[in-house]
């Protein structure tokens, strides 16, 4: 988890980005889809790099969020090929629909969360291409009784490629966050995503 003195200085940063972002950020039309209603700011957690801890950094900044500042967060695993929300999050076992035939998502540490991981049975491999990944994205996404949240965090697969950016176009963003190692090799993969707008 992250540390007090983190916090202290992430924090206020996060919060003071959500402001401006409501300031200046209109609600579009697929924010508007069905369990998207009343999500206020969705925010993507994302890296060129695979194993730099990006996930974990979104499940940490998701729990901080909802437990140090008491937003209403949600968690949407996006990575299809690896989800790894299940198990960072504790959660197991195939969401539940409502009467409207919206996914119901788990809940821990205050976080409502979805993952394709729950809908795996361990150690099953996904051989997906394109539309099949964008597909089960937007159910995820659109298709999920988010209920009403502060702020949706959605952990990105890693790359910069076709799946990343076809999520990215499906997402109505107030922001990104790009999560990085200090080395040389690895910072320079992470400015990819920023300047490509991922």
């Amino acid at each position: 988890m992250l540390s007090n003195q983190t916090l202290a200085t992430v924090l206020p940063l996060i919060t003071r980005c959500f402001a401006t972002a409501a300031a200046h950020t209109k609600i579009q039309g697929l924010q508007k889809k069905l369990g998207l209603t009343s999500v206020k700011h969705i925010v993507a957690i994302t890296s060129a790099k695979g194993g730099v801890g990006k996930s974990t950094t979104a499940v940490n900044l998701a729990v901080a969020l909802a437990t140090a500042l008491k937003l209403r967060v949600g968690l949407l695993d996006a990575d299809i090929h690896g989800p790894s929300l299940p198990t960072l999050m504790n959660l197991s076992g195939k969401p539940e629909t409502n009467e409207r035939g919206l996914l119901i998502p788990k809940d821990n540490f205050r976080v409502r969360c979805m993952s394709f991981g729950f809908f795996m049975e361990p150690d099953q491999p996904v051989i997906w291409r394109g539309p099949m990944v964008s597909n089960a994205f937007d159910k995820m996404l659109t298709g999920t009784e988010w209920g009403a949240l502060d702020v949706l965090l959605v952990d990105m697969p890693p790359g910069t490629g076709d799946a990343q950016i076809n999520l990215a176009q499906r997402i109505p963003l107030s922001g990104a966050v790009v999560v990085s190692t200090p080395q040389d090799v690895a910072l320079v993969d992470a400015r990819r995503p920023s300047a490509s707008g991922l």
